[in-house]
């Protein structure tokens, strides 16, 4: 996008101070007359550069002076202005961090950058919790937050119980915060919501040098979901059946299960093999696929899901 090459240019300029119109081009992968366009664009907004007319003509910045951006990339300026203040952050008791960075960002971009990056922050917003659900209590998270990054033990109660953990990370998972704890030599996942009380402790923890958050949660993530497998349902799908099994069992698991579907029959319908949970919870789990299912086997959940299916039409003759 063409704020992000603005700031590109900027950034190209102050690291080569002088450079020529085709040099830049090159640099930046667009075309001369482009490169021509955006010089005359940062001049427009502000910025002070020297330049020499015609085709080897060069390009260079006024000595002296130097944008307040460095360090960050074109998309990370471009990224920090047009995001706000997430609410993810402002939970984890960030938020301050993230404004302040914002308003230096604002501080040093020419005005016509930051019209463009408020541009693109009015079109694309990130909500990442589901629909139609409360968000969980977050009123422990900045204690265990604060735990987590300085590595010291915490005295939660969780479910009734007391518990002294090692807190190593913090996952957001569909606009719910878990946090991902050391305790008797093991590692476990307690969600943040079900926190009743947290409380620092003085004593400080060595945190595993090997540990990485992101692969231990997909690993924990696969395991659980694994675990929850106790009966293999074939079933054959409507094609409204295939289109609202994502919303039914996840993106991640009707991927995988239609992946490996049979060929549609004259009707369009299809056979797929879903691993569920036990008969009686997979004949829930499929209810709400209405009449877009027709469950072959087992003869246990196809004997759950009838009886569900009879007891709704009884309830309502």
């Amino acid at each position: 996008m063409r704020a992000e090459r603005l700031v590109a240019l900027l950034f190209t300029l102050q690291s080569r101070r002088s450079a020529t119109i085709g040099e830049l081009a090159e640099a930046l992968d667009v075309s001369e007359r482009t490169m021509s366009r955006d010089v005359a664009a940062l001049q427009a907004a502000g910025v002070p550069l020297w330049t020499e007319p015609g085709r080897h003509g060069g390009v260079r910045l006024v000595d002296g002076w130097r944008s307040r951006l460095d360090g960050l990339t074109s998309r990370e300026a471009v990224a920090i202005f047009a995001m706000g203040v997430p609410r993810a952050l402002t939970e984890l008791g960030l938020g301050t961090a993230v404004s302040a960075a914002h308003a230096k960002v604002a501080a040093a971009m020419p005005a016509a950058l930051r019209d463009q990056a408020q541009h693109l922050a009015q079109r694309f917003h990130l909500d990442a919790p589901g629909w139609f659900r409360d968000p969980d209590s977050t009123e422990q998270l900045a204690v265990l937050a604060r735990a987590v990054w300085e590595q010291h033990r915490v005295l939660v109660g969780y479910r009734g119980k007391e518990r002294e953990l090692e807190p190593l990370g913090l996952v957001l998972k569909a606009g719910s915060w878990y946090l991902v704890a050391g305790v008797e030599d093991t590692v476990r996942t307690y969600r943040v919501g079900r926190v009743e009380w947290a409380e620092p402790l003085d004593e400080h923890f060595d945190r595993p040098a090997d540990f990485d958050l992101a692969g231990w949660w997909a690993r924990s993530s696969a395991e659980f979901a694994e675990s929850l497998v106790r009966t293999r349902v074939l079933v054959r799908l409507s094609p409204q059946g295939v289109r609202t099994l994502p919303a039914v069992l996840g993106a991640d698991q009707a991927v995988v299960a239609l992946a490996g579907a049979g060929a549609p029959d004259a009707e369009g319908w299809i056979e797929v093999e879903l691993g569920l949970e036990e008969p009686h919870i997979a004949a829930d789990q499929l209810l709400p696929l209405g009449a877009g299912v027709e469950i072959l086997s087992p003869p246990a959940v196809r004997a759950e899901f009838a009886d569900l299916a009879r007891r709704m039409a009884d309830r309502h003759r």
